[in-house]
């Protein structure tokens, strides 16, 4: 057995482990990536969000997601034990997210934010109801709109865009009552399960449905109303992103687009800008709009040509 290596560290060569560990505590290479909160507060935990969005299915669809013997006798009892654990889990992620901006911009009394995210949590229990309800409506659009479903519970239970839905719903309410972060961990959790990628600030009306939704991108200040279908591959973004005299980008304007009810958006067609798509108006796959659409209009892209292309001649 060889003998231990006695000299002091200097004496001997870094490994490359010691090396690189050296290189990355040094101040400059982790100052841009590095976070403290000011109390020392932990993060928000994405395991435990996981397990609170689990735990409100369960709630918002009973039978569908959590116990699966569930009964009107005993629902009181079931529901009542996932709201006392969401009250509870979502209370500290909430603080927990106060404090995860508190060193820019509103370090203070640890407790102000304790009794505010008790607040906000029990605020947010209050809408449950009205989520449930929009949901339903939801899950009810995605039925009648999809020749391919049998029923409602079947999109609940199956179809991703329920899914990205009721993280949005649930986040939405959130970001309205001014919590942060949170809100957008949970529609970014959808967004990596679902390839659907709602911001919680979008607002969006009720019997919403995405058929399909892969790739569907529905930017921050929306406005979208009742009744409205997208399909896979549509984006709702900005086409351009102003910025102030020091060049940096001028944060939380009105950039994206309005569409209002009864529209129907098909596969890869990209809508920028704050622009109106009109009521009842029709959205042909593959188009790019960046201007108005009347109410009740058509918008294709033209026919592609006719050419016939033999052994890649005229290619």
């Amino acid at each position: 057995m060889a003998a231990p290596d006695c000299r002091p560290p200097r004496a001997r060569k870094r490994t490359v482990v010691e090396w690189a560990a050296e290189m990355l505590c040094e101040e400059a290479s982790y100052r841009k990536v590095y976070h403290r909160p000011l109390h020392d507060e932990p993060m928000p935990a994405i395991p435990v969000l996981a397990e609170t969005m689990q735990r409100l299915r369960a709630v918002i669809f009973p039978g569908y997601f959590g116990h699966s013997d569930i009964t009107p006798e005993n629902m009181r009892f079931h529901i009542g034990a996932n709201l006392d654990a969401i009250n509870r889990l979502l209370t500290d992620q909430v603080r927990r997210g106060y404090c995860f901006f508190c060193e820019l911009d509103r370090a203070g009394n640890c407790q102000d934010c304790e009794a505010r995210a008790q607040k906000l949590a029990g605020d947010f229990l209050m809408r449950l109801p009205e989520i449930r309800e929009m949901l339903a409506e939801d899950a009810q659009a995605a039925y009648e709109g999809d020749p391919a479903s049998r029923s409602p519970g079947e999109t609940i239970f199956c179809y991703p865009s329920l899914t990205a839905l009721t993280h949005y719903r649930v986040a939405h309410e959130l970001f309205l009552l001014g919590v942060d972060l949170i809100p957008r961990i949970l529609t970014e959790m959808a967004h990596s399960a679902t390839g659907i990628d709602i911001h919680p600030g979008a607002t969006i009306g009720r019997r919403f449905f995405i058929d399909h939704g892969t790739g569907t991108v529905i930017g921050e200040t929306c406005r979208i109303g009742d009744g409205v279908r997208l399909y896979q591959g549509v984006t709702l973004g900005a086409k351009s992103f102003p910025k102030d005299g020091e060049g940096k980008l001028v944060k939380g304007i009105a950039r994206h687009p309005i569409v209002e009810d009864d529209v129907t958006i098909y596969s890869g067609a990209t809508v920028l800008g704050r622009i109106t798509i009109g009521k009842g108006s029709v959205v042909g796959g593959n188009v790019w709009v960046t201007s108005d659409v009347p109410p009740y209009s058509r918008i294709v892209q033209p026919h592609a040509g006719g050419a016939v292309i033999i052994d890649g001649g005229g290619i």
